[in-house]
């Protein structure tokens, strides 16, 4: 199988089996950490994955990943605390095809650190926290039953931060509105 039908299914998987259905943060509070925001990527095999971290807000982050790409899954995410951890919740809601979550495992969680241009970032494995908590306090309780498994979170994802643009400080340009919405 290539690599890119293998990345369209990895999408795919992602979105239509999240991991949990149990919400840590049901209003985000904690505001955004300015070092995530931006466009990142990495190389895996021939292929370059993108991930877009934008804000949505004071308290919240639209992601994309793979970003730019057509098999594109979209997230709203922001932070939350799992006892003394700060975690990041992602919401995953669609994809670029316009494809809906079908089940209420909307959730996954991550562990995320930023030096310089590089963002290191892993995902709760939900075969060590499993999926199935009731509440939020249970799988808080979960997550630190589990703190010292190595394995805990997956494989750690190493992103480098893309170049802004040469120019900043050009006007943002909109894309043209469709004659049927004037």
């Amino acid at each position: 199988m290539n690599l890119r039908l293998w990345l369209v299914a990895a999408g795919a998987a992602i979105l239509a089996g999240c991991d949990y259905t149990t919400p840590l943060a049901t209003t985000p509070e904690t505001p955004i950490d300015p070092a995530l925001v931006g466009a990142w990527s990495r190389t895996v095999g021939n292929e370059t994955q993108r991930l877009l971290v934008l804000p949505l807000g004071p308290n919240e982050y639209l992601v994309s990943f793979p970003a730019g790409e057509k098999n594109a899954l979209f997230a709203r995410a922001c932070l939350c605390k799992a006892g003394e951890r700060t975690l990041v919740q992602l919401t995953w809601f669609g994809t670029a095809h316009g494809t809906l979550p079908e089940d209420g495992r909307v959730y996954q969680y991550g562990v995320y650190t930023v030096k310089g241009d590089t963002l290191q970032a892993g995902l709760l494995n939900a075969d060590i926290v499993k999926r199935d908590a009731p509440s939020a306090e249970a799988l808080v309780k979960a997550l630190n039953a589990n703190i010292e498994n190595p394995d805990v979170f997956r494989e750690t994802m190493t992103f480098k931060k893309d170049k802004p643009p040469a120019d900043p400080n050009k006007p943002f340009k909109r894309p043209p509105v469709p004659p049927a919405w004037q």
